[in-house]
């Protein structure tokens, strides 16, 4: 057997021992080979996917400390809970501690107590911080939502520019390995550059998260939508994220009267509020999130079964990541999209008040019409999302909205016609507004000057909204019949594609309706097993999924094993938690039987 082998059975054996899995998941063995043979690592892994195994084993294996720095306390505060709930030694230093206990964690530090310790990125300007981590040896530091180092991000944070220095600080630096659930190749690239990786391998297990069930639903009455579904996922854990806290605010007063057990997060509340409503929810005293997207990274809640975004966020990446809260156990999930044209002006609004530079917001203009593009369009959801992210679906995921025909299909191929021949007639100067204007037969000051009333297409719609021109304009855009130009003015230009649009040879179609399906309810015994998982959770201080999550008890309640031996076999029940739990939820099945 070769060092790397015998290696790799030293981690097995670890993640058997601590996490009760006797296989690593897709992508991981390859992260923790490399990073064991000590070279800078980025992995690209989808939420759920199993990041934090990644450097956590690897610590464990190492005589030194590692550094994990983490953007929010919230998540600090999780991994920490999880790590002691197995026998792992982990702390975290953040705003939270005194001075006094810093020092102590500090200190307690270079004497080797702890494997992990947690930090936010401002914490790498601490003084303090860095002449303390001068004196011990480092044997990795792992960056947790990496995207945040780049400003073509989603999420980015200045602060995550202090990691480059504090590692130059370093006199014998550690292997860095930098991890995040969505990045284009452009941001991974940027990811690379800001943190100085040297020679990194870039691991991307797949963005796809086969028990996510996507729907879009357009143009209906949202709030009345809202009510039907939690009306018909009555004691199910999910999270609603709305655009604004106004609107946030609207739907805890209403969903509370309503009688939900609902909680609210946004940034306009305080941090005593946050921290207390997250809590809750983590506990599963709130079956109900509603928050702005400030919640989107700090939630570390397995057993969420649905996420639905009220309003269209402003990037398929923030989308992504938000909807990827859900089955984080890896059970069924759904993740809901309402969207109408209402959302897509609160999106340019953000941007255009953001005072950004030109360049940032012509970007940020081009991730909102790949927004508004995966709203309107009629293929598969999921090979959308993937396509987006560089990575292609062999076949139609079957399970989507869109997939499952969950909505009426109306033929607008001769609108379609119409509105790609005034685009070739004009021969691609203008953009969505213009375009609509002539086929409207709009007497603007601007078409008279420029003689547009002339062309054939001119007024070849009036009978038609505006509406409904811009609409079909969105659907061909979507689906890849026309493209918009990159800039301030973003002009339309015809795609290969619509060759054969213009010929009669394709038709195309726009979608009107939408129903959703309902989920099958749960069995007794599991249900049963969660309560029971409740009392402790309640007994011993902790969130519930940090003792087992939905996805454990679920195949407990399905194997019903009738000992302890047979009990270690079950996914997630690792021999610390045998100890700790086996015996009552043994009990609880035995009861049932």
């Amino acid at each position: 057997m070769t060092h790397e082998d015998a290696k790799l059975q030293q981690a097995l054996a670890l993640l058997k021992h601590y996490y009760g899995y006797e296989q690593f998941r897709p992508g991981q063995e390859r992260i923790i080979r490399n990073i064991l043979a000590g070279q800078d690592t980025v992995g690209i892994m989808p939420t759920g996917g199993g990041k934090s195994i990644c450097y956590q084993i690897p610590a464990l294996m190492e005589d030194a400390l590692s550094i994990v720095v983490s953007p929010l306390i919230s998540l600090m505060k999780d991994q920490v809970a999880l790590l002691d709930s197995v026998g792992i030694q982990a702390t975290f230093i953040n705003s939270t501690l005194t001075e006094a206990q810093v020092r102590q964690r500090l200190q307690d530090a270079i004497r080797g107590q702890y494997r992990l310790l947690y930090v936010a990125p401002e914490r790498l300007e601490s003084e303090p911080f860095v002449a303390a981590m001068q004196s011990v040896r480092l044997a990795l530091v792992a960056v947790d939502e990496a995207h945040c180092v780049s400003q073509w991000g989603h999420d980015f944070r200045p602060s995550y520019r202090s990691i480059f220095p504090f590692l130059s600080r370093l006199e014998d630096r550690p292997v860095v390995a930098a991890f995040t659930a969505t990045a284009t190749s452009e941001v991974v690239q940027d990811i690379t550059e800001q943190l100085s990786l040297r020679t990194p391998l870039t691991v991307i297990t797949g963005f796809n998260r086969e028990n996510l069930n996507f729907s879009v639903i357009p143009e209906q009455d949202k709030t009345a939508f809202l009510l039907r579904y939690l009306k018909n996922h009555a004691g199910q854990s999910g999270i609603i994220f709305a655009a604004t806290r106004k609107e946030v605010d609207r739907l805890y007063e209403l969903l509370s009267q309503q009688g939900y057990f609902v909680g609210r997060y946004h940034a306009g509340m305080s941090d005593d509020a946050r921290s207390d409503t997250q809590e809750r929810f983590q506990y599963d005293d709130l079956h109900v999130m509603v928050a702005t997207n400030a919640f989107g990274m700090g939630i570390d809640k397995s057993n969420v079964r649905f996420v639905i975004h009220f309003n269209m966020p402003k990037n398929l990446e923030s989308y992504y990541q938000e909807a990827g809260r859900a089955g984080r156990d890896g059970d069924p999930a759904e993740c809901i999209l309402l969207f109408d044209g209402q959302d897509i002006r609160i999106q340019k609004f953000l941007i255009d008040q953001s005072h950004a530079s030109s360049d940032w917001q012509a970007h940020e203009y081009q991730k909102l019409q790949a927004m508004v593009d995966y709203c309107r369009t009629t293929r598969c959801l999921k090979s959308y999302i993937l396509n987006y992210f560089g990575e292609e679906l062999a076949t139609p995921c079957g399970t989507c909205s869109n997939c499952k025909m969950n909505f009426k299909l109306t033929d607008v191929t001769v609108m379609a016609q119409q509105i790609l021949s005034c685009v070739y007639r004009v021969k691609e100067r203008y953009g969505v507004t213009m375009i609509t204007a002539i086929l409207k037969g709009s007497k603007e000051r601007r078409i008279q000057a420029s003689g547009l009333q002339h062309l054939p297409t001119y007024g070849l719609m009036k009978d038609q909204s505006q509406k409904e021109i811009m609409r079909c304009i969105q659907t061909l855009i979507a689906d890849g019949y026309m493209q918009l130009s990159e800039g301030q003015y973003p002009v339309l230009r015809l795609q290969s594609s619509a060759v054969g649009v213009l010929k009669g040879q394709t038709r195309v179609f726009q979608k009107t309706v939408h129903t959703q399906a309902a989920t099958p309810v749960d069995g007794a015994l599991f249900e049963r097993l969660r309560a029971l998982r409740k009392q402790i959770s309640d007994r011993d201080g902790v969130p519930p999924y940090v003792i087992f999550p939905d996805s454990t008890l679920r195949e407990l309640a399905m194997v019903r094993p009738t000992n302890l031996d047979e009990m270690l076999s079950i996914k997630g029940v690792g021999e610390m938690k045998l100890k700790r739990y086996g015996a009552a939820f043994l009990t609880a099945i035995r009861k049932d039987g």
